[in-house]
């Protein structure tokens, strides 16, 4: 393993173990981890990501990964969403087989690794990696629904138009993605920061990625894994492995090399996001499973992120 690695990965790991000893000795209780994880989303990322692509013009954008990273994404998505009988269960089973950590874990991973230029490719495919794949999942999901309802006779027509345009307002005015576009727009305009303004959002985005690793850490505590172990480690195994497998497939298929398919390929290894759970509990599905998945993925994320960095450096 590279030096790089070892220095990237040891203080993720360290944090998240503050956090989860932090938690078992009750100093950050169940109740507090939602105030916590409103403060992380709420106030410290958007000042992470405004700030960071502030001073980002548009045409140092590079998509071409972005597109790689989709592409693999909804290939798995599709593949397991067939491959368990296409229902509501199966398309939350995609997504979390597809769904990636990108910002409590993959910010501060990403930075600490491969500095501003890999988080520059990473919030790339943040500003619209929500709104892509939270879309498609809604969209998939609500005609299954719809679907089961017909065949139950339930009847009651559901309007995809406004379920869609629902799904992209929430994928755009949300606190990970809208920073990035008013900080890419405001890039644009040529205009710096004062200092009085910068400063601040400066502190409030150092504070972001210890604070989202100690809550990671917290969060693992209050998960109960069960005998959903097995159906769990198999869902992680997708997300973590396959993925980046894809992936990098993919890149190197379509001749991408050097720092921006390096940060896809790690991306696409980091754990299960959270935003699945969400889905589980919406449309009442593998709720069980999901929870017990999202725990795996993020202890197992330890050793298969490893392996990929190792692998990729």
């Amino acid at each position: 393993m590279t030096s790089p690695v070892v220095s990237a990965l040891l203080p993720v790991v360290f944090l998240i173990a503050i956090g989860f000893i932090a938690g078992r000795a009750g100093f950050i209780r169940a109740e507090a981890t939602k105030d916590l994880s409103n403060l992380v989303f709420m106030v410290l990322t958007p000042a992470l990501l405004f700030r960071t692509m502030s001073t980002v013009h548009v045409e140092q954008l590079n998509f071409k990964p972005v597109a790689m990273y989709f592409a693999a994404a909804l290939l798995l998505f599709g593949t397991v969403l067939l491959w368990q009988r296409l229902n509501c269960r199966a398309a939350v089973l995609a997504l979390a087989a597809s769904f990636s950590n990108t910002v409590m874990i993959g910010i501060p991973l990403i930075g600490l690794a491969y500095g501003q230029a890999g988080l520059v490719t990473l919030f790339t495919l943040i500003s619209v990696h929500s709104l892509v794949l939270l879309t498609l999942a809604t969209v998939v999901l609500e005609l299954l629904s719809a679907r089961a309802e017909r065949r139950a006779g339930q009847g009651g027509q559901r309007h995809m138009a406004l379920t869609v345009l629902s799904a992209i307002k929430g994928g755009i005015i949300h606190p990970v993605p809208l920073p990035i576009l008013i900080g890419l727009a405001f890039a644009q305009t040529g205009l710096v920061l004062p200092e009085v303004v910068d400063r601040p959002l400066q502190l409030l985005g150092n504070a972001f990625g210890p604070v989202a690793l100690v809550l990671v850490g917290a969060m693992l505590t209050q998960v109960k894994i069960g005998t959903h172990l097995k159906g769990a480690l198999g869902l992680s195994l997708l997300k973590n492995l396959a993925l980046p497998c894809l992936m990098a497939a993919l890149g190197l298929g379509f001749g991408m090399t050097g720092l921006p398919l390096t940060v896809m390929i790690v991306t696409a290894a980091l754990p299960m996001g959270a935003n699945v759970f969400l889905f589980a509990q919406r449309y009442e599905v593998a709720q069980e499973l999901v929870t017990a998945s999202l725990a795996v993925s993020t202890v197992l994320g330890l050793l298969t992120v490893t392996l990929v960095m190792a692998l990729v450096g």
